[in-house]
């Protein structure tokens, strides 16, 4: 929708809140904060411990912008464990995980909110879901549930997948245009009138055709990151380097590939091909795709164990030690999410490496984080696995002088090759089949 004035005052600080997000999440979150702008808002997670550190002024994430949103609409904005049943307005934004047995998406979450915000309506109410769900979720899952436990009477029903980011999440939900899934017109209203913040322009469609293209548009881009990948291994197979060939196929006007990794992480990219063809046999080039990003993982350590093998590590008496820049799995957020690093933490283990890890913006992680001195201390390789500004500011003499070998693997080309070169360091990159 285009920019426009709003005709809603903001409420006061204790005016009943309108709008109830269930789900506190990566999206619910900055969601209901947006929200809370001009409008009293109830945000709902059944996580308790979520909720009091909420209640406590910490967020569960970082986000730019976050905490200053926070401060600015927290008199607006209150949070519980429980959906009320006052408002008339109930956004669902639960998580919507892959079933690590079945490659099936688990929809339990946005049953069970559907569920128990159903008990909570009214007649005339508006439900909108905006969490990633495989095609037909509304049709077959949600509206009947609204439909068997709602009220009898008019029950207003939209599908309206976000399109944001991390590191870039307030700012995208705000311009980015939105496809709105949803019967009428009238509901259209009603969604314009719910999402004042956004300035872009949403598009109106059917609940299964707004699913289909909230899938279609993360699976691009897992297929172009997965042509990206394969000219890579290309690459190094021709012995030239990726990047440069990149940018120069880039500048064709009607060109854009993506640029080589270690794989794909967070919650959209691995996930929502998988939903979108988890029902259908016609999926050859997105299941390629699926399997090329995945593999990047044992790629990336092929290229540690290779540079261990020419620079003789394999020939001291101790196990190797490799030190993992990064765990995040895009650069300058805390998001490990799906992250490629975990694999390639675990393939290295397996094959007897000592492994250790840094991240300058995480603080919990399924391995131990360390500071770059003690991950780096005695380390055989560096292995650039997440693309954070940061680790383009690292000094490669003053890290190189903890180390025994001086080895770097850069998965994401962040490194200045040549400084690094010029520090003492054997310097390998993904894509670069130079030597």
């Amino acid at each position: 929708m285009a920019s426009r004035t709003s005709e809603r005052r903001r409420g006061p600080p204790d005016a009943s809140p309108t709008v109830a997000v269930v789900g506190l999440g990566y999206i619910g979150l900055p969601t209901a904060l947006l929200l809370a702008r001009e409008q009293s808002v109830v945000g709902v997670d059944i996580d308790e411990e979520k909720v009091a550190d909420i209640r406590a002024g910490r967020l569960p994430f970082e986000e730019p912008g976050l905490d200053r949103l926070f401060a600015d609409v927290r008199d607006r904005f209150r949070v519980q464990t429980t959906v009320p049943d006052a408002v008339d307005t109930y956004l669902i934004a639960v998580p919507t995980p892959l079933d690590k047995l079945t490659d099936v998406a688990n929809l339990s979450y946005v049953r069970a909110a559907t569920e128990t915000v159903a008990d909570a309506l009214d007649p005339g109410d508006l439900v909108v879901l905006e969490s990633t769900v495989p095609p037909g979720t509304s049709e077959q899952l949600v509206q009947p549930i609204l439909d068997a436990r709602g009220p009898s009477g008019e029950i207003r029903y939209a599908y309206c997948p976000e399109r944001a980011s991390p590191g870039d999440t307030l700012h995208e939900m705000v311009h980015n245009d939105r496809v709105v899934g949803c019967a009428d017109e009238a509901t259209q209203s009603r969604i314009d009138g719910l999402y004042e913040f956004v300035e872009g322009e949403n598009f109106l469609t059917g609940p299964t055709e707004a699913e289909f293209v909230k899938l279609m548009e993360n699976t691009y881009r897992d297929v172009n990151i997965a042509l990206a990948n394969e000219f890579a291994l290309l690459a190094e197979d021709y012995g030239i380097d990726v990047q440069e060939t990149t940018e120069l196929a880039n500048e064709h006007p009607r060109v854009n590939v993506h640029y080589a990794g270690p794989g794909v992480g967070g919650h959209c990219l691995p996930i929502d091909p998988q939903f979108l063809t988890q029902s259908s046999t016609a999926s050859q080039l997105v299941s390629t795709a699926r399997d090329i990003n995945n593999s990047m993982p044992v790629h990336a350590l092929h290229l540690v164990r290779s540079l261990l093998s020419e620079t003789n590590v394999f020939e001291q008496d101790s196990l190797p030690q490799v030190t993992l820049l990064g765990v995040a799995y895009k650069g300058d957020v805390d998001d490990t999410r799906r992250t490629p690093a975990l694999k390639l933490h675990r393939l290295a283990k397996n094959e007897g490496y000592d492994v250790r890890a840094n991240d300058p913006h995480v603080e919990d992680f399924e391995i131990p984080l360390e500071s770059m001195t003690d991950a780096a201390d005695g380390s055989d390789c560096l292995v650039v696995v997440t693309d954070h500004d940061h680790y383009t500011e690292l000094d490669p003499d003053e890290i190189g002088s903890a180390m025994r070998h001086r080895n770097v693997v850069d998965t994401r080309g962040l490194l200045d090759a040549d400084r690094w070169r010029d520090a003492g360091f054997t310097v390998r990159r993904l894509g670069d089949g130079r030597r």
